[in-house]
């Protein structure tokens, strides 16, 4: 799977993609992820991709002609099956659509900032707006993060045990139950005496209990 990330700044999504599971991913050839700094896109002699909003609204817009060479030299080397937008209206992001995305074999994520951007852009070049909380970033870069991290960490292979992906919070639209490790005492607090037994059908249904009842405590919105 291949994600092409469109930024004005880059350098907020070096770290991310080189490190820990989304490094290995790649290491693999499992993900490819591609960072593109929008100002390589525009005519400008300044390489100012931004200006003033038409109208009386305050702050600054991402302009139309960079977006658009930049979309259109990405899809002139290859498909994409869609070109996402964070957006702080889109749909919002949850595991289904991690899940979802990451069967498809190319995207490209344009990050939002400033203002927002022209909205010849969304009218015209974008396939789906995604939000990842009802709240505003200063940019769409860490929204991007958030998103490549939890796509390529369920593809096949990113995990070296599936399993424990396939067993993370939200797969099943419940809670994970609580985890322990050793020491099974500490300071007169003990580990479950169920998950000591060696019983793995038990186990798994106190999980199951467990992880119901976390649910319907804290987020009773999953069981709607």
């Amino acid at each position: 799977m291949r994600i092409d990330i469109i930024t004005v700044l880059p350098e907020l999504l070096e770290s991310p993609f080189n490190h820990s599971i989304l490094k290995r991913a790649q290491d693999k050839g499992i993900a490819e992820i591609c960072v593109h700094n929008l100002r390589d896109f525009t005519n400008d002699p300044h390489r100012r991709v931004d200006d003033y909003a038409f109208g009386f609204g305050a702050g600054m817009v991402l302009q139309i002609e960079p977006v658009d060479n930049a979309i259109s030299f990405l899809k002139s080397q290859r498909n994409y099956d869609e070109i996402i937008y964070t957006s702080p209206d889109g749909e919002k992001f949850n595991q289904r659509m991690a899940n979802s995305l990451s069967l498809l074999n190319n995207i490209i994520i344009l990050c939002g900032h400033y203002k927002g951007i022209d909205h010849r852009i969304r009218e015209h070049f974008i396939t789906r707006e995604i939000s990842v909380g009802d709240f505003v970033l200063t940019g769409g870069e860490l929204a991007a993060a958030i998103m490549a991290d939890a796509i390529v960490r369920v593809i096949p292979g990113a995990i070296s045990d599936e399993q424990s992906a396939l067993s993370d919070s939200f797969q099943d639209n419940l809670l994970a139950p609580p985890v322990y490790t050793r020491p099974a005492e500490y300071n007169g607090w003990r580990v479950p005496d169920i998950l000591l037994s060696g019983h793995e059908r038990k186990i798994h249904e106190w999980e199951m209990e467990q992880s119901l009842e976390r649910t319907k405590i804290l987020r009773p919105d999953l069981l709607e």
